[in-house]
């Protein structure tokens, strides 16, 4: 008996199922980009390099010519500017949970010029594409003596700690509403924080509690 045709047969039978069983190139997962880490990151002389996928992050709110010095109540800056506000998912996935911040929780403030004519806008103000200023206020409890800590950023690269003899750490001290931080300018945390009743106490007796939202 010839076996030769069979065991030809045989193969090429072998073959095909290991062609149709053989994922196709079309099914097979791409690789993924590794994710960003919103994780702080500090040279070592101790600047903190700037999270550069910020907008990504979680955008908490938008001040428009807002200044906590009575100096400026009445006005007096020659341009207008919007102040926009973002904080790492990480944080902001905590705090949803718990109406305080973790740490390593990091807000980065934007500043942009506001604008008011251009294309077929006719009232009210825009955002110019033109950044006036960025400021990080990071929660690192290791690194600093206060938990938290100011760096002002002249680039998009790295930043240097703002002094603590600067106005802006006794201001959030004796103003924020919860944690030091200006919670109560984020519209939809406000009313979370007084619901889990993380409010601050120098916040709570400065502001009226027909201003706060109730439970």
């Amino acid at each position: 008996m010839n076996t030769k045709p069979i065991l030809t047969i045989l193969a090429a039978v072998a073959l095909l199922a290991a062609i149709a069983t053989r994922p196709s190139a079309s099914s097979t997962p791409l690789p993924q980009a590794p994710a960003a880490s919103n994780a702080p990151s500090y040279t070592d002389s101790g600047d903190l390099r700037f999270p550069a996928n910020y907008r990504e992050w979680v955008y908490l709110s938008t001040g428009f010519d807002m200044s906590y010095n009575p100096a400026n109540s009445g006005g007096g800056m020659d341009h207008h500017m919007f102040d926009n506000v973002f904080v790492n998912p990480e944080a902001y996935r905590s705090f949803l949970q718990t109406g305080t911040w973790p740490d390593k929780t990091i807000f980065v403030l934007e500043v942009r010029g506001a604008e008011s004519k251009g294309s077929i806008n006719k009232s009210g103000h825009f955002q110019s594409t033109a950044v006036m200023g960025r400021e990080i206020h990071i929660k690192d409890e290791s690194r600093f003596p206060g938990k938290w800590a100011f760096f002002g950023f002249e680039d998009d690269k790295t930043g240097k700690i703002i002094p603590t003899s600067a106005s802006c750490y006794s201001c959030h001290q004796q103003h924020g509403a919860v944690d030091t931080t200006f919670v109560q300018f984020y519209p939809t945390l406000l009313p979370l924080a007084t619901t889990k009743h993380t409010l601050s106490d120098p916040y709570s007796k400065e502001s009226p509690a027909t201003d706060q939202p109730h439970n």
